[in-house]
């Protein structure tokens, strides 16, 4: 069974109540708006700091900031490094330096590249056909 109220009240009641609220508007006190003018005379009247021109950074100092900083950057070229190398590297060497973990069994590798890419074998069908 749902859980619904009986008691709703319908848009007439509640123009009712809507109008009643429009009807009394809330008047700050006078001591209110004086502490308040008080406080902004105050602050209006303190000195501002002068602010200094902004430095002109390099391009290179631009291009780094944008990127996130040095943190960034690092691990930007990390990333790169790691690439270069797993793009690079024989499976066989992959496999010696995970010690064995990647391809159990194998030491002398002579690998296909349909071994290393299923799928390989059809995209060469596509190639005849186009």
């Amino acid at each position: 069974m749902a859980k619904t109220e009986h008691d709703i009240l319908d848009d007439a009641a509640l123009e009712a109540f809507f109008t009643a609220g429009r009807a009394d508007t809330p008047v700050p006190s006078s001591d209110l708006m004086a502490r308040v003018l008080a406080d902004a005379e105050a602050h209006q009247s303190k000195p501002r700091p002068i602010a200094r021109p902004a430095q002109r950074r390099s391009l290179l100092a631009g291009l780094i900031a944008a990127i996130g900083g040095w943190p960034a950057l690092a691990g930007m070229a990390t990333a790169t490094v790691a690439g270069v190398w797993l793009g690079f590297a024989q499976p066989d060497t992959l496999n010696a330096l995970a010690g064995g973990t990647l391809l159990p069994g194998a030491t002398e590798t002579g690998y296909e590249l349909e071994d290393l890419v299923p799928s390989f074998s059809n995209f060469g069908a596509v190639v005849e056909e186009g």
